[in-house]
């Protein structure tokens, strides 16, 4: 306080001091100041608002696997059963064959004990049955082959006994012929012998010799004529003999040809059954091999999903769900439909997982702290639920220098947010874009690769 405000306080000259003080606030520098320092920060602010920006897409998902048998299944057994034994327990770590369970037969069909055993009896006497059906073939073969040569045999005789009797017809007609002409010949002689008996020129003896003659030569032509019928009929009958016997063979080769296909047949149904019984042997070989529930592969058990000692169990039911060991991890995000066209195969993308601190500033990639590098492996084709674009990211490899790898206790099924590297902007038209609600943007209409999604 000054000596003159001194001096008007101690006289209570009350008016005076106001004066005075108010003379000394109104000389104060605070407005011109403050009015600099409004003027300092609207340089800057305008100077911020040039500053390069990196656009980013936004996502949040899980932690995942990149490859299907990296990520967690359920075992399931094969067939139907009772449980017997359990070899693991929840939280074990399994190598792939080791067992996980043992069951025991539930269908009645496989309830005997030496059920191979008597299936492979019944497959020996059908094998028995195929080789005497394959021995019957091959008899009634022989017997079709020693028909067939002596139909050959009889044919040939037939044939020749025909071709006699054609001869025999042949000679009886000639012959036939002949004694004919002799007949024509003793009439004539017998006519010109009775004209010359009435002339005086022959007598009554001559003229009775020449009648006998021509009853001798009558005699002859009749009986010739009878031989000539009976080796017609000779012929005729040689010739339905030739018939009959290729009936006879026809007859009998059809009898053997329908044995040779019966036997075919019975044959060919056994084999049928033989490899029926093969296959149900090997199916209850493959069956009881099936009573231990082993891992498909090495990881550990997450969770048991049967309890307890004589429960049964379908055909196909989960057992246990199993995390298969040192899987490909990846991170499964979700983005926005609009964005998804500005996202490329081998994109750069900023994660950060949780149970790991981290600040991420989104325009500025580089000075974020406790994020991971990842790159976009896969861009679904078809919407998930919501809406939204699944992304698979992978790891970078090789890291960059500045970037730790990913952490190994990365459990799938946590959380990761992520952000997709885009293009660099100026701040405020990155201001300008989110108050529009409009995409982030190129420079260029991105090219795909085919077959690269």
């Amino acid at each position: 306080m000054t000596s003159e405000a001194k001096n008007y306080f101690e006289n209570g000259k009350w008016e005076e001091l106001g004066v005075l003080s108010g003379r000394q606030i109104l000389t104060t520098r605070g407005p011109r100041l403050l009015g600099r320092i409004m003027l300092l920060l609207l340089l800057l602010f305008i100077i911020i608002l040039f500053l390069p920006w990196r656009q980013t897409i936004p996502g949040r998902g899980y932690v995942t696997a990149l490859r299907p048998e990296d990520r967690p299944q359920n075992v399931q057994n094969q067939i139907g059963g009772r449980i017997e034994h359990w070899a693991v327990r929840e939280g074990q770590k399994v190598k792939k064959g080791d067992t996980l369970l043992i069951i025991s037969e539930t269908s009645q069909s496989y309830f005997d004990p030496e059920l191979p055993e008597r299936l492979q009896e019944q497959l020996t006497a059908k094998e028995g049955s195929e080789n005497a059906a394959s021995q019957k073939m091959q008899a009634t073969s022989a017997q079709i082959r020693a028909m067939t040569r002596g139909l050959e045999i009889k044919l040939t005789s037939a044939r020749n006994k025909v071709l006699q009797a054609e001869n025999n017809v042949q000679i009886d007609s000639a012959d036939l012929v002949a004694i004919r002409k002799f007949y024509e010949i003793s009439k004539a002689r017998l006519v010109r012998y009775e004209s010359g008996y009435q002339s005086g020129l022959f007598s009554l003896t001559d003229i009775e010799s020449r009648r006998l003659k021509l009853q001798e030569d009558n005699a002859k032509v009749i009986s010739q004529q009878n031989k000539l019928n009976n080796a017609v009929q000779s012929l005729r009958n040689a010739k339905i003999e030739l018939d009959n016997i290729q009936a006879e063979y026809q007859q009998s080769l059809a009898k053997a040809q329908s044995d040779l296909s019966s036997a075919l047949s019975g044959k060919v149904g056994v084999q049928g059954e033989i490899a029926k019984l093969r296959n149900e042997i090997s199916n209850t070989n493959i069956r009881r091999s099936l009573y231990v529930v082993r891992a498909p592969q090495s990881g550990f058990v997450v969770k048991t999903l049967k309890a307890g000692i004589g429960e049964n169990i379908k055909e196909g039911e989960s057992i246990v769900t199993l995390q298969p060991e040192s899987p490909l991890v990846a991170a499964e995000i979700y983005v926005d439909a609009m964005d998804v066209p500005l996202i490329l195969d081998n994109s750069e993308v900023r994660l950060q997982f949780e149970g790991w601190p981290s600040v991420q500033f989104s325009g500025w990639p580089s000075v974020a702290v406790g994020t991971f590098s990842g790159k976009v492996s896969v861009i679904d084709l078809v919407s998930s639920k919501g809406g939204k674009y699944r992304l698979l990211v992978r790891p970078t490899s090789p890291a960059p220098a500045k970037d730790q790898p990913w952490p190994e206790q990365l459990r799938q099924g946590s959380g990761v947010y992520g952000r997709v590297i885009l293009r660099s902007v100026p701040l405020w038209y990155e201001m300008w874009r989110q108050l529009n609600g409009f995409p982030p943007s190129l420079d260029a209409e991105p090219e795909v690769q085919p077959g690269t999604r």
